[in-house]
Formats: structure tokens, C-alpha cells, sequence
């Protein structure tokens, strides 16, 4: 975990893996809308947009190797899905939803702060 004086850089990582999630979310859905829901093709346009701006997020979070970013978005990934699953398909979590995206979250964090040699 880091230390007191690297706040600043949770708070960031955070806010860039909220907004990556919501962004790749969003980005599927659209796909999922066009394929599954019968909506206009139109709805691609933003989709791909959105897509386009989670990759972008990826590159803003302060790491040295891509694939410990990669990783650690996973757990994110999952936590917000759920959240999505609860809040846009209005499906109430269950326990083990939960109990998964937390796990996953506390895998996150070992993967991007763990403490590293060198």
C-alpha cells in the first residue's frame, strides 16, 4: 500500500479507473443495445467513442508496465459491472456478487501498490 504521502496518486488512480470502467461499460452497452436490444446502429457512434476513451484512461494512470494497469483495471472492471448490473438493469446484487467484486477490489490494489524491489 503506499505510503501517506502518495494520497494524491490513490485518489488519481482511482478516479481514472472509475471513469475508464464507466467509459468501456458504456462503450459495450452500446454494442450490446445494437446487437441484443434491437437499437438503431446509430448507437455505435458513442459506443466506439467511448471505447476509444477508456483506452485513453488506461495510459493516465502512473505505472511503468501496462499489463500491472491491465490487471489491476480488472478488478475495477468487475466491481463496476455489478454496480451496473444494480443501477442501469436495475438487478439488486446478490451476496456473492458482492462478496466477488470485493475480492477482486483487494486484488486491484495488491496488484498496483503492492510493495515492489527497486
Amino acid at each position: 500500500m503506499p505510503g501517506s504521502g502518495s494520497v494524491g496518486i490513490v485518489i488519481s488512480a482511482a478516479a481514472v479507473y472509475v471513469g475508464a470502467a464507466l467509459a468501456e461499460i458504456a462503450g459495450c452497452f452500446a454494442f450490446w443495445a445494437w446487437l441484443r436490444l434491437g437499437k438503431s446502429a446509430l448507437w455505435l457512434a458513442p459506443g466506439m467513442v467511448s471505447l476509444a476513451l477508456f483506452a485513453y484512461l488506461l495510459t493516465r494512470v502512473d505505472s511503468d508496465f501496462a499489463g500491472r494497469v491491465y490487471a489491476a483495471y480488472g478488478g475495477v472492471y468487475i466491481a463496476a459491472s455489478i454496480l451496473w448490473l444494480w443501477i442501469v438493469e436495475s438487478r439488486m446484487p446478490d451476496r456473492w456478487d458482492v462478496l466477488g467484486a470485493g475480492v477482486c477490489l483487494v486484488g486491484a490494489a495488491i496488484i498496483l501498490w503492492g510493495p515492489r524491489p527497486g
